[in-house]
């Protein structure tokens, strides 16, 4: 490292923050946070909670765990945080099964879930699969194709209910610019 302390880069997923004018987090008091808690090279992306970050010590479960108690005790409520190493995120983007959407970020959206769904868990989903939708799940990320858009997809609002595997939805734009933020940061 030239000069700076030696570390593992994460990225934290939260989820529940700033959606529809509630559970208000603005993204300075979040980095602020971060840099409180002893992390460094701290970035954050848009304004519904995506931290980028230097961590001296610990994997992504005991960060996780970490962040969401200290989250609770500064502002009152749970935010559920998935953290993810950057080569983590690497594959992500490597393995997502539907290249030929990726241009368009409104269409395509990775689920990082808290593990990888079981068998029957994916079979319930698969039957509630009847639109224009497609998605594949790999390990702990579910990638979804919304040819209308999430926002139109009524299949994207049965996701959480069916599958019942706690998680978080980003968009593809989202996805590409928190990889590059990561590896940004791991070259400093």
């Amino acid at each position: 490292m030239s000069g700076k302390e030696a570390g593992k880069i994460f990225v934290a997923l939260f989820s529940g923050i700033n959606v529809g004018g509630n559970r208000i987090v603005k993204m300075a008091e979040l980095r602020s946070f971060f840099e409180g808690l002893g992390f460094s090279d701290v970035a954050t992306y848009v304004q519904s909670g995506n931290a980028v970050f230097r961590a001296k010590k610990g994997d992504a479960a005991a960060l996780a765990k970490q962040l969401e108690a200290a989250f609770e005790k500064k502002w009152g409520f749970h935010s559920r945080i998935m953290v993810r190493d950057l080569s983590w995120f690497e594959r992500l983007v490597n393995e997502n099964p539907y290249p030929e959407v990726a241009a368009d970020h409104t269409k395509l959206h990775a689920y990082v879930l808290e593990r990888e769904p079981t068998a029957d868990e994916m079979a319930r989903l698969t039957e509630k699969c009847t639109g224009p939708e497609r998605f594949e799940i790999k390990g702990d990320v579910l990638y979804l194709s919304a040819p209308d858009g999430l926002g139109k997809s009524v299949f994207a609002g049965l996701i959480p209910r069916t599958l019942k595997v706690p998680g978080t939805a980003r968009n593809w734009r989202s996805v590409q610019a928190l990889l590059e933020m990561a590896a940004q940061a791991a070259e400093k």
